[in-house]
């Protein structure tokens, strides 16, 4: 947090502020003169020791000039950008192309290597799905180049499996219900992709305990949009076409907390996946 000037203080940072702002910035006191429209004698008197400050227009068209926060000038705020800047440093809208681990999708798993990744996919989670159900999935939006992006992907989730991040995953009850009995966005899916998919999560969840962690939560008490949380670093939610991402750290662990409690009220934990799995798997048998 920002430590509270006093305002008879304020002169003396408005001065070196601006001082520094336009040195960096190769701005000379006639440059800005003109472009804030005064004289430059006026410029020359507010880097003066013991000038007062200046009044709020003249401060915010120094800012606007040299590309800073007038609140930074001011002494009202720690950081120099402007607050648009700031803004698309943190918040980002990204296009999500109907596709396996995308680029950008990887590139923030590579940016987190070694951090946990905390996750609530849309479906299945990509990472854990055979290749014939992704086959099934992807193979109509991907057309001819499925085999190719298929490989592509397969590639991308060795790399991940060695990156070091352990990845806790938070699933609808429901999904894997309506997996299991082939309804809703499931619909005409073969019994034996099913029985093979659910057979692969079951092995995983066993094998790879405690670094995955899968978990079921009821819909019903607790919804969730899809999301993935990459380390401290940035969480991201998806919209369907778009991804927004955030990365300013309050946003982040504010998504954050929203998984941590989809985890303690989940129905099925993570330590009863494997039997819930097995449950299931008999049940399509």
């Amino acid at each position: 947090m920002m430590e509270k000037i006093d305002k008879r203080d304020r002169a003396p940072v408005f001065r070196t502020r601006l001082a520094e702002a336009m040195a960096s910035r190769k701005v000379s006191q006639a440059e800005l003169a003109r472009q804030t429209g005064v004289d430059r004698s006026t410029i020359s008197a507010l880097l003066q020791p013991g000038t007062r400050l200046p009044n709020a227009q003249l401060a915010a068209d120094c800012a606007r000039a040299l590309g800073i926060s007038a609140d930074w000038l001011l002494g009202l705020s720690g950081r120099p950008e402007p607050i648009a800047d700031l803004l698309a440093a943190s918040l980002s809208l990204t296009e999500a192309p109907r596709a396996l681990i995308d680029e950008r999708i990887f590139g923030w798993h590579q940016e987190a290597a070694g951090y946990k990744i905390r996750h609530v996919p849309a479906t299945l989670p990509d990472m854990l799905k055979t290749r014939a159900m992704v086959e099934w999935e992807y193979t109509p939006q991907l057309g001819r180049t499925a085999e190719q992006a298929i490989g592509a992907f397969e590639d991308r989730l060795k790399w991940m499996r060695g990156a070091g991040s352990d990845y806790e995953i938070a699933l609808p009850l429901h999904e894997l219900t309506a997996f299991a009995t082939a309804s809703g966005y499931y619909e005409g899916l073969s019994a034996e992709i099913r029985l093979a998919q659910l057979d692969h999560l079951k092995r995983l969840c066993a094998q790879l305990y405690p670094s995955l962690r899968l978990c079921l939560f009821d819909a019903r008490k607790l919804f969730s949009a899809p999301i993935t949380v990459f380390g401290p670093l940035l969480a991201v939610v998806y919209l369907g076409r778009h991804y927004l991402a955030f990365r300013d750290s309050a946003r982040v662990e504010t998504i954050t907390q929203h998984f941590d409690l989809l985890v303690r009220e989940a129905e099925i934990g993570a330590r009863d996946i494997v039997d819930h799995l097995q449950g299931l798997i008999e049940r399509v048998r």
